[in-house]
């Protein structure tokens, strides 16, 4: 028997105790870590040399009505960008109200100052106040 022929055969068996829920070296996840470990090959041999195995052993579960264990993963995780994502685009509607509010009272401010020394040029007469000299002289 080739050395690919008995990784196959590894492998179907593995995935058959997995399935079965009857693991005798992994924990028995439904990833393809799991079935790897089970197999006693490396993960990229599924990943790269016999993808039709890893994706019959998805099929399999699919079948049985479940989802893979990285599949929930990425759902909990898309789920949780998902909130991130509608939490960050409240921050910046709140960030651009914000924005234009301080940019309409910077404006009043401005315009009060401006008026404010337009009516000190026209009729005050200002006049500095004493100072005293600076302590420890």
């Amino acid at each position: 028997m080739s050395p690919v022929a008995d990784e196959r055969d590894r492998i179907r068996a593995a995935m058959d105790r997995i399935l079965r829920g009857t693991p005798e070296r992994s924990n028995g996840a439904l990833t393809i870590v799991a079935l790897a470990v089970e197999a006693g090959v490396p993960r990229n041999a599924l990943t790269q040399r016999h993808t039709d195995l890893k994706n019959e052993f998805y099929d399999k579960v699919r079948a049985r009505g479940g989802t893979p264990d990285s599949e929930q993963r990425l759902r909990k995780q898309i789920r949780r960008l998902k909130e991130l994502r509608a939490a960050d685009a409240k921050e910046i509607a709140q960030l651009k109200a914000d924005v234009e509010a301080l940019v309409g009272a910077l404006h009043q401010a401005t315009m009060e100052s401006s008026h404010l020394r337009q009516q000190f040029a026209d009729h005050a007469v200002i006049r500095t106040l004493p100072t005293q000299a600076p302590l420890g002289r």
